[in-house]
């Protein structure tokens, strides 16, 4: 009893960081994107936060994978979730405001969900989290709702943003069936350091140095994704991969909007129309229906059916 206690009290603080602090990592993007140069802003921010997981995990005992198969993984992960999804939306904040970007990426909720039907190891999806997806989704496009109108500007960048969803999602399915022996905490280091790398290989030949920046806003932004987005939510979001279902987790693709909406209007006045604080309600409905939906999900792993 007391270890299901435990464990239930480390899922309540996982879902905590990944839906408060991944809100605010959009508006982090936003402002550093806007001083550096994508792919080396990314690329410093996974392999700084790489070197600090890996040394964290290595002092807890932690051991580094040692087998193909698992480094196959860790890498095919990374290139879905971080280099794909991650930088398609980084590159898209150059011209996607925040609060739209953290909007259009609820729509991996439903990517998750989907995706986790899929195979031998699939979780079928009752018909009150199907309800509460749908509604979920509605809530987005209410939130999506501008006052003027679409516009079409910048349709390439939001199209970008849009394209990481599925690409999240799938890595994240890949890593939750990859059944890796190594510690999600040193997962999430190597996933870090090699999309890092990554991405460092695509800034350097096209020359984005020329257009780094050393401001403190820039090197604030940096560094709050770097101990706040990857160190703590991302290692809390693959620890999660394991322990709930997809659909379960994917309600924070829900919840980050709402941070990430407040925030961008506080800070860089990015409006907000009364329909779209409406929408913020309906999101909260579609997650309670599928909590409530999925009474397993949240089920310590030895006693789910």
């Amino acid at each position: 009893m007391e270890h299901h206690a435990a464990w239930r009290s480390k899922v309540i603080i996982a879902f905590a960081a990944v839906y408060i602090i991944w809100g605010s990592t959009y508006l982090a993007i936003r402002i550093g994107v806007q001083q550096l140069p994508p792919a080396l802003f990314a690329g410093a921010r996974f392999v700084v936060a790489g070197i600090l997981l890996a040394l964290y995990a290595r002092l807890s005992g932690q051991k580094f994978p040692t087998h193909f198969r698992e480094w196959r993984t860790i890498a095919i992960t990374a290139l879905f979730m971080l280099v794909g999804a991650n930088g398609l939306v980084v590159w898209g904040e150059q011209w996607v405001p925040s609060n739209q970007a953290a909007l259009i990426v609820a729509t991996v909720a439903l990517w998750l969900a989907g995706f986790g039907t899929l195979g031998s190891a699939g979780q079928k999806l009752g018909p009150r989290t199907v309800l509460g997806l749908t509604v979920g989704f509605f809530g987005v496009a209410m939130l999506m709702m501008p006052e003027r109108g679409f516009s079409l500007e910048h349709f390439g960048a939001q199209l970008a943003v849009f394209a990481a969803c599925p690409l999240w999602a799938a890595g994240s399915m890949i890593a939750k069936r990859g059944r890796l022996t190594t510690a999600p905490l040193m997962v999430a280091a190597m996933q870090s350091l090699f999309a890092g790398l990554v991405f460092c290989g695509i800034g350097f030949p096209l020359g984005e140095t020329a257009r780094w920046s050393w401001s403190a806003e820039a090197m604030a932004a940096l560094a709050f994704l770097i101990v706040f987005g990857s160190c703590i939510a991302y290692a809390a979001y693959i620890w999660l991969l394991h322990e709930v279902s997809p659909a379960a987790l994917g309600t924070y693709a829900y919840i980050n909007p709402l941070v990430a909406v407040v925030l961008g209007w506080l800070v860089l006045q990015e409006t907000l129309s009364g329909y779209q604080l409406a929408g913020t309600v309906v999101i909260l409905l579609g997650v309670m229906l599928v909590s409530i939906a999925r009474p397993q999900a949240l089920a310590a792993p030895s006693q789910r059916t």
